[in-house]
C-alpha cells in the first residue's frame, strides 16, 4: 500500500490498533492503521487518504494493517467505462420504480428502524465489530458510525410507493463518490436492493462527472466482500498502485 510518508499531510498522526478478530475471514486476526486527529480530516484530506486505501466509519478513518494477511484490497469502479452485466441490468429494471431522495446526513427514526431490522436479519454484530449491550447503545453506534462525518457526506433514501426500502450513506470526494454503507428491507427476499444502490451511485457519479465510485475492500475469500469484482471495470490498490483487478499486471493508473 501507499507509504504514509507519501501523503502530504504532516499534521496527521497514524497508529496501529491492537490485533482483533477479523470480521470476514475465520481464524484470522486483523489490525487497522488509524489516521488522527479526526477534526483535521476534511474532504480535501480524506480525498487523499481514500486514494491511499483508507476508509471512513463516522469520525474513524482507517485502512487494514494486518501482520500476516493482505487479503483486503481497496476498490473503485471506473465510472466512464462501466458496463452493467446481465444480472445488474435485470436488477436495475426490477427496481426502476424506486424513488430516490438525496438528504443531509441526519438521524431519522424511520431510517434507524430499517437499519435495526437489517442488522438483525443479516449480521450478528454491528458495523464496528462490537455487539451492542442495549437498544440505547445500538442507537449510539448508529449515530457514531453513520451519522457523524467531518467531510462532504449525504444520505439517500429509496422508497417504493411511499414505503422505505433502502438507505445509503455516501461520501463525496474530489474524484468520486464513496459508498460508506447501505442497508435495506431484507424481508423482500427476491429484491436486489444492494445491486440497485451501487448502480444508482455509479449513475450519480456519471451525472456529477466524477470518474470513480469507491466500494470499499474486496476480499476474494469472503462472500460478503467479493461481489465487488462484478462491477467492471474495477480497480484495486495493489502494491501502492491502482490496477485493474482482472489483470494485476496491467499498467497502474495515475
Amino acid at each position: 500500500m501507499t507509504n504514509i510518508k507519501d501523503i502530504p499531510f504532516h499534521s496527521l498522526q497514524f497508529y496501529a490498533t491492537a490485533p482483533y478478530a477479523c470480521s470476514y475471514l475465520a481464524n484470522h486476526e486483523a489490525r487497522s492503521q488509524v489516521a488522527t486527529p479526526p477534526q483535521r480530516i476534511n474532504t480535501k484530506v480524506y480525498s487523499e487518504l481514500i486514494r491511499a486505501g483508507f476508509r471512513r466509519s463516522g469520525h474513524f478513518t482507517y485502512r487494514p494493517h494486518c501482520d500476516q494477511c493482505q487479503a483486503c484490497i481497496a476498490t473503485r469502479v471506473q465510472v466512464p467505462y462501466f458496463i452493467p452485466n446481465r444480472s445488474q441490468k435485470r436488477a436495475f429494471l426490477k427496481h426502476a420504480n424506486l424513488q430516490a431522495k438525496v438528504m443531509t446526513l441526519e438521524f431519522i427514526p424511520e431510517h434507524y428502524e430499517l437499519y435495526r431490522a437489517y442488522q438483525e436479519s443479516r449480521h450478528a454484530m454491528q458495523i464496528d465489530g462490537t455487539v451492542a449491550d442495549s437498544s440505547e447503545d445500538e442507537e449510539d453506534q448508529y449515530r457514531q458510525f453513520l451519522i457523524q462525518s467531518h467531510i462532504d457526506s449525504f444520505l439517500v433514501e429509496f422508497r417504493e410507493n411511499g414505503v422505505l426500502r433502502m438507505v445509503s450513506v455516501i461520501d463525496c470526494v474530489s474524484d468520486g463518490l464513496s459508498s460508506v454503507y447501505t442497508f435495506y428491507d431484507a424481508s423482500q427476499t427476491k429484491a436486489s436492493y444492494g445491486t440497485y444502490g451501487i448502480l444508482w451511485q455509479i449513475d450519480k457519479a456519471k451525472e456529477l462527472q466524477l470518474p470513480f465510485v469507491y466500494l470499499g475492500y474486496y476480499i476474494k475469500e469472503s462472500q460478503k466482500m467479493s461481489y465487488k469484482s462484478s462491477y467492471k471495470p474495477i480497480e484495486g490498490l495493489i502494491d501502492g498502485a491502482w490496477t485493474i483487478l482482472d489483470d494485476i499486471t496491467a499498467k497502474p493508473t495515475q
